[in-house]
């Protein structure tokens, strides 16, 4: 990780953040592909439940990641 990047489970809630990577099974990987979280894409956390769930909105779609799933997300603050 570069400097100004951290993982979504430690993003603040009701910040706005681009995808620096994604680093995770192939298939929770792919998965996350298709729900529309690439490279690049802009993701608003609605709620984080501390240690647990993080609820994220990513092109329009609203999902919860657990916080395994969030440690192996790469995100930096999206500049206004």
């Amino acid at each position: 990780m570069t400097a100004g990047q951290t993982t979504l489970d430690k993003a603040r809630v009701g910040g706005r953040y681009r995808v620096r990577g994604i680093q995770l099974e192939t298939a929770v990987e792919k998965r996350l592909e298709a729900l529309g979280m690439t490279h690049g894409a802009l993701i608003e956390v609605l709620n984080g439940k501390g240690k647990g769930t993080v609820i994220v909105r990513v092109r329009g779609a609203r999902f919860a990641l657990g916080s395994g799933i969030a440690a192996g997300i790469a995100v930096e603050e999206a500049v206004a």
